[in-house]
């Protein structure tokens, strides 16, 4: 089964909740929201509404992304934060991102990590014991953007039962099911994809795969390809 949304809410809650049924939340990687405007989201959707979710970049990103700053988020010790370093700030972000994906009922959590997240023993390690102490309530989907060897890739996928998330214009999903794709455009987030593009990306997925748009043609690729491959 192929899966379809955005990455977002790319119009009106009510108007996307009749379009598709499954959406993965961005609010939770800035600035996660109140546990009582979850509710609020979870109690609008339809029954068969699928969330999934981004963490919380306290978890993923260094205080000195512009993220930060979006997000207006002012850190007192930044060395205590992102790179999945083992410190109480990280795991109490988690604990944060968590309480949310409960309310969503959300069963898969995108671990988006930044450019400057790449492959050293330190951010291995880290790596490492954090998803090794974070219990396996949920699927959790790695998406690397630094320079990584694929094998390493493999292997830490392997060794944590994480899912590889890639945009498979750009790169290939090397280990997970199911497969979790997220397009972000081929020419940057400016973009609006082809229907000979979109016949590509459908023959690119596998059994099972979700597919999330995040460029700014999301809402109309989305739909193009959902009508593609019922």
């Amino acid at each position: 089964m192929i899966k379809v949304g955005c990455c977002g809410f790319s119009i009106a809650k009510e108007k996307y909740f009749n379009k598709f049924d499954l959406v993965e939340v961005q609010k939770t990687f800035y600035l996660p929201p109140k546990a009582d405007t979850a509710k609020k989201w979870k109690e609008k959707s339809p029954c068969s509404f699928e969330f999934t979710m981004k963490a919380w970049q306290l978890i993923t990103h260094s205080p000195k992304s512009p993220t930060y700053r979006k997000a207006g988020i002012d850190v007192e010790d930044a060395n205590k934060y992102g790179f999945f370093k083992p410190t109480k700030e990280v795991f109490d972000a988690w604990e944060k991102t968590k309480e949310i994906a409960d309310i969503l009922n959300a069963k898969i959590i995108v671990f988006q990590c930044p450019p400057s997240f790449g492959e050293t023993k330190e951010n291995v390690e880290n790596i490492k014991e954090f998803f090794s102490s974070i219990g396996k309530d949920f699927i959790y989907a790695w998406e690397p953007r630094g320079k990584w060897n694929r094998e390493t890739i493999r292997e830490i996928c392997e060794e944590l039962q994480l899912i590889h998330c890639v945009d498979p214009f750009k790169e290939k999903h090397v280990y997970g099911k199911p497969a979790y794709f997220r397009l972000h455009g081929k020419g940057g987030y400016k973009y609006d994809y082809s229907l000979n593009e979109l016949k590509e990306l459908r023959d690119m997925c596998e059994k099972d795969t979700y597919c999330l748009f995040n460029n700014t043609a999301m809402c109309k690729n989305a739909m193009e390809f959902k009508e593609m491959i019922s």
